[in-house]
């Protein structure tokens, strides 16, 4: 762990139990974010505790050796295995909706004993439960005697209407039903009802909201950068970025069918010369494999697989622009470590890449349909190559922007502000 911070002073003592379904740097995603909190927490001197599921044990040993005695685990057990077999063949929000919502609910009721006991053992003052970020997911934390925050939550969006239809009538079934019964489930279930303060990222997951909550509600960014790993190239950007080769694009993420990579795939074949660098794995690897062949651009696709952040920070700062085709990015972090390296981000212009990005940082892609976000890409990805002033001045402003709204050590502080706020207003 780094060196710790000195600690925000504070007028409240706080015994603080982060509670989250999973916990991984290396997975990435929403499971990033209850680590951030914990090793933010930890550095600055606060008196934390995380409890998760052992799935991700391995790596949180290596990361936090000191603090294992502050860290809980949910033992895999055998129902955890057979709930995930019995969700494989189901497409993946049926997935998530069904089996996913029970597998959640499992660990939290297991979770709730575990925080009781700390709240008894440790004199825990406030409990925050950064995941699931969606805002419809029920939460069994509750009825605890000390306040809960939820979220940042982030959520409350669809696919574009043009790609709606591609789901089959069975996902959009279960999906509506799911969405029609949020209310009533989180009646039942009154973690979010009963919760001191949720957070949401933006006004759409704030409507989404279920109906019965009763506690105030706060805007805040799901998503935050650690500007320690997430730097800009040398000591100016200018340079660097001028002098870097001028076609060679990155894709950081899970490969996964509503990533559309096969846009940026097709919009490559148009551009001669231009290179593609795709971090990350998933089930769509082999087939976007294949349609790279078919297009004849093999030669200019390299798949380096998943890469510590370091690693993926170095790659994107030699880059000309990142990419992120994305048709259901309801947050998208790798924007902004994107933004954060001084380089500019094309992306779909929709969910999460839609709200960090505007003109004068990056290249937002209109998402009508198919044709228009592939001809999207190719123009804007012909641009940055044509014009490597463009590429500094939209580089240097999503740097400004990041540093601004979304530094994690700034997140931190306001997050300590609630947690006292949630204290004060608790009743005694």
């Amino acid at each position: 762990m780094p060196a710790p911070l000195p600690k925000v002073q504070s007028h409240k003592t706080l015994r603080i139990c982060i509670v989250a379904e999973n916990a991984s740097f290396r997975f990435g995603g929403e499971a990033s974010l209850p680590l951030h909190y914990f090793a933010r927490l930890r550095r600055r001197g606060e008196e934390a505790w995380l409890i998760i599921h052992g799935r991700t044990r391995p790596e949180l040993e290596s990361l936090f050796p000191n603090d294992q005695s502050r860290i809980q685990y949910i033992p895999d057990k055998w129902y955890h295995k057979l709930i995930w077999q019995l969700s494989r063949p189901l497409p993946r929000r049926v997935a998530e909706a069904s089996f996913g919502t029970l597998m959640v609910l499992i660990n939290q009721l297991i979770q709730r004993s575990m925080v009781k006991r700390l709240i008894r053992e440790q004199g825990i003052t406030v409990v925050h439960q950064p995941i699931p970020v969606s805002p419809k997911a029920p939460s069994f934390i509750s009825g605890l005697k000390v306040p809960v925050i939820i979220g940042p939550m982030n959520g409350g969006m669809d696919y574009p209407a043009s790609f709606r239809g591609a789901e089959s009538l069975f996902t959009r079934i279960v999906v509506a039903l799911g969405r029609a019964s949020a209310d009533l489930v989180n009646s039942i279930i009154p973690g979010k009802k009963n919760a001191k303060l949720l957070l949401v990222a933006n006004q759409r997951t704030r409507i989404a909201l279920p109906s019965s909550i009763s506690g105030q509600v706060i805007e805040i960014p799901e998503n935050g950068v650690d500007l320690s790993i997430w730097t800009l190239p040398g000591q100016g950007l200018e340079p660097s970025l001028v002098e870097a080769p001028a076609a060679r694009f990155v894709f950081i993420g899970r490969l996964v069918d509503w990533k559309r990579l096969d846009f940026v795939l097709q919009a490559l074949a148009r551009i001669p010369g231009a290179q593609l660098e795709v971090v990350g794995d998933g089930a769509m690897r082999a087939p976007w494999t294949a349609l790279a062949a078919s297009l004849g651009v093999a030669d200019r696709v390299r798949w380096i697989g998943w890469l510590p952040q370091p690693e993926c920070a170095t790659l994107l700062r030699g880059a000309t622009a990142l990419v992120l085709p994305s048709i259901y990015e309801c947050g998208g972090a790798v924007v902004l470590e994107a933004m954060a390296c001084g380089i500019p981000v094309i992306a779909t212009a929709w969910g999460g890449p839609a709200d960090y990005l505007d003109t004068s940082c990056g290249i937002l892609v209109d998402p009508t349909n198919a044709e228009t976000i592939q001809t999207g890409f190719e123009a804007a990805m012909r641009s940055l190559i044509a014009d490597p002033n463009l590429r500094v001045h939209l580089g240097a402003a999503g740097r400004r922007r990041v540093e601004q709204q979304y530094d994690w050590d700034q997140k931190i502080d306001r997050i300590l502000h609630l947690y006292e706020q949630a204290i004060d207003d608790q009743p005694s």
